[in-house]
């Protein structure tokens, strides 16, 4: 144990001290934790190149990474997800699987990886920096992948941002009622964080509809990730994270859900496990960040840009599409 904690503990603790100064500086201005953490974490850059934090800092954004996506498990039971309906349930399950689609076609086009119209695609269409954290956790190594990465989580977190104060205004000026304006913040929005400011910025029969659809789409992160990471490993790309056929946070989460769904855990063990994901996932971000250099970020370029603002336009206007069908709401 002694001899673990002396080759993980410095990144370890490196890493938290910058989440928690993350935390602190979000809860005092206003602006996303995530992006606190990221951009404390590319300013110490230098301590993932070389000496006793690199392992640390490893572990911190893989395996906490990943025991932060399974606890999103409790945020989750079956009855919300099944409170929507199905024209709901399989509009967002379809705005996922298009907006991925989407994401491919439109990074082929720009001359970009695949890889990457998956990541931005997944973080626009599921759960933003949750989700592109978790894909990213399952995808092959390529050049430029943890470049990628962090590009995803700093500009779906701007993107989300922007969501969620221009977003509530386009449902008020549309004309949508408090059910349709919660659907379709709830279902475009990026992170839960800014989809939960963005309800209550309305109402809070909009805040408790757009959060209950939000949920739903975190519920599809688990079934997207595992699809990806079997269609790598069927071409012979394999994961990066584990020996078994399933990795152990892909198990946890859904049995996380299914245990939460039943009732015979306590609300205050509930907030405790969503504290805890929040704190390794932000833990993990704040490790992503100090493992990537500005330069290497400044490398994506435009067309990366064009790419995400594209797979959020999509989405919103696919979600708006369906709003406005006849005989739907």
């Amino acid at each position: 144990m002694k001899i673990l904690f002396s080759r993980l503990g410095p990144g370890l603790l490196v890493a938290v001290t910058v989440a928690m100064a993350a935390s602190f500086l979000s809860s005092h201005y206003g602006a996303p934790v995530m992006l606190f953490a990221l951009l404390l974490g590319m300013a110490f850059n230098f301590l993932s190149e070389e000496g006793r934090c690199v392992a640390g800092l490893q572990t911190a954004s893989t395996q906490v990474l990943q025991v932060g996506v399974a606890l999103l498990g409790a945020r989750i039971t079956l009855e919300q997800v099944a409170e929507l309906g199905l024209i709901p349930v399989a509009t967002v399950f379809g705005a996922i699987v298009l907006t991925i689609l989407f994401g491919i076609v439109v990074a082929r086009f720009l001359g970009l990886p695949k890889q990457l119209g998956m990541l931005t695609g997944g973080a626009v269409g599921i759960c933003g920096a949750s989700a592109a954290m978790a894909m990213a956790s399952t995808f092959p190594k390529y050049q430029g992948s943890e470049r990628d990465t962090i590009f995803t989580v700093v500009a779906v977190t701007t993107m989300s941002t922007f969501a969620m104060i221009i977003y509530p205004i386009i449902a008020v000026k549309l004309g949508l009622d408090q059910t349709q304006s919660g659907f379709f913040l709830g279902a475009t929005i990026h992170d839960v964080a800014q989809v939960v400011g963005a309800g209550y910025s309305i109402s809070n029969e909009t805040g408790d509809a757009a959060t209950i659809v939000k949920l739903a789409r975190v519920a599809m992160l688990v079934p997207v990730v595992l699809v990806f990471m079997l269609w790598f490993r069927k071409r012979g790309a394999a994961p990066r994270i584990s020996k078994l056929p399933v990795p152990p946070f892909l198990i946890a989460f859904p049995l996380l859900v299914g245990i939460n769904s039943t009732g015979v855990i306590p609300e205050a063990v509930t907030m405790i496990l969503i504290d805890a994901s929040r704190w390794c996932l932000v833990i993990a971000i704040a490790a992503i960040g100090m493992k990537t250099s500005l330069k290497a970020l400044a490398e994506v370029g435009h067309r990366a840009i064009a790419l995400i603002v594209a797979e959020t336009l999509f989405l919103a206007l696919f979600i708006l599409g369906v709003i406005f069908l006849p005989y739907v709401w």
